[in-house]
């Protein structure tokens, strides 16, 4: 076990305790995110190798941005979803780290002959969220100047800071630097922000409709299925990589059928990866839960992949004898409806 997580297990031991429901900008937070693995890719072929491998622009990455993507199998299904910038010396892909050593090793398997090399970083660095008006007085001695879009990002001798999907009005930003000056700012941060579990961060990702490919979930999805090609992750000019095909057929052949919508459900567990069913069909599921947090009333929030058609016939259950789910509106408007 690293320092970090020694820190953090001391700090925050209820780290996966229910959240208050983060949707207003004054309910200014941070969370250490040790669920979060880190590969790096470094060598003079790095960011051609990741470009041909990727959904999203890799070679045209810029140094003040980060980006979403994704990694499909030639099915055009997602192996892990990424959020991904470039380093002084390296590109850095953020995924789940319960899936972070084998996509690492697949990824590895593919380099053959071009310079780029990969390591697993994740134990040199802590990743810490924030949200809420407050972050920018509290990283100020820090970060001077906040990034000033969602994934825009900026660099200084502290580290990493990027900025995400609003979730709500709520502005967000992970910062990603080292153990030993994470260690070093946690008591100031404590000072002006409130101290919240993985969880919380959870929930500002789920109000925020920004999707992740865990090990329950893995090969369940084309990207657009769970919206990625709306938030930017997909970039449909670059070329070949692994289900290109697939992935481009399903966007050029009429209306997406599945789209991942928010909803909430009174459940004792809500996780990854099980199946919703119609009540008017218990025999096949019509969607899978992708992602899911409970607040402090004990309501799960959810991000659910789903036939769109069902929802204008029929109630959506959790299993196929389940409680009910209710669904809310995305906060950004999808290609196919605009």
């Amino acid at each position: 076990m690293t320092t970090w997580h020694q820190f953090i297990e001391q700090e925050n031991p209820l780290s996966d305790a229910p959240a208050a429901r983060p949707d207003t900008a004054s309910d200014s937070f941070f969370s250490a995110l040790t669920d979060l693995g880190l590969i790096a890719f470094e060598g003079d072929d790095a960011a051609n190798f990741l470009h041909n491998q990727l959904t999203n622009d890799v070679e045209h990455l810029g140094t003040d941005e980060a980006r979403l993507a994704g990694y499909c199998t030639p099915k055009g299904r997602l192996l892990a979803s990424f959020l991904m910038w470039r380093s002084a010396s390296a590109i850095i892909l953020e995924l789940a780290r319960d899936i972070q050593p084998a996509i690492q090793k697949r990824l590895q398997m593919f380099v053959l002959r071009a310079k780029a090399k990969s390591t697993d970083v994740t134990e040199a660095h802590a990743v810490i969220g924030l949200g809420g008006n407050a972050v920018g007085p509290a990283l100020a001695s820090w970060f001077p100047l906040l990034p000033a879009a969602p994934y825009a990002k900026v660099e200084t001798a502290a580290g990493t800071l990027i900025r995400l999907a609003e979730a709500g009005a709520m502005a967000r930003y992970q910062w990603i630097t080292t153990p030993e000056t994470a260690i070093a700012a946690w008591p100031q941060l404590k000072t002006t922000l409130h101290q919240a579990g993985i969880e919380h961060w959870r929930l500002t990702e789920i109000l925020a409709a920004v999707p992740h490919i865990t090990l329950a979930t893995q090969e369940r999805f084309v990207p657009q299925m769970v919206n990625l090609e709306a938030l930017g992750g997909v970039n449909f000019r670059k070329g070949c990589y692994p289900g290109q095909e697939i992935v481009a057929r399903s966007q050029y052949l009429g209306k997406l059928k599945r789209r991942m919508l928010p909803a909430s459900v009174n459940a004792p567990e809500v996780a990854a990866g099980m199946e919703v069913f119609a009540a008017g069909d218990l025999e096949q599921p019509c969607g899978m839960i992708v992602n899911a947090a409970r607040d402090q009333a004990g309501l799960f929030h959810c991000l659910v992949e789903i036939k769109t058609a069902t929802l204008d016939t029929d109630t959506v259950h959790l299993g196929a004898q389940g409680p009910a789910l209710h669904f809310t509106a995305l906060p950004y408007a999808l290609p196919d409806t605009v």
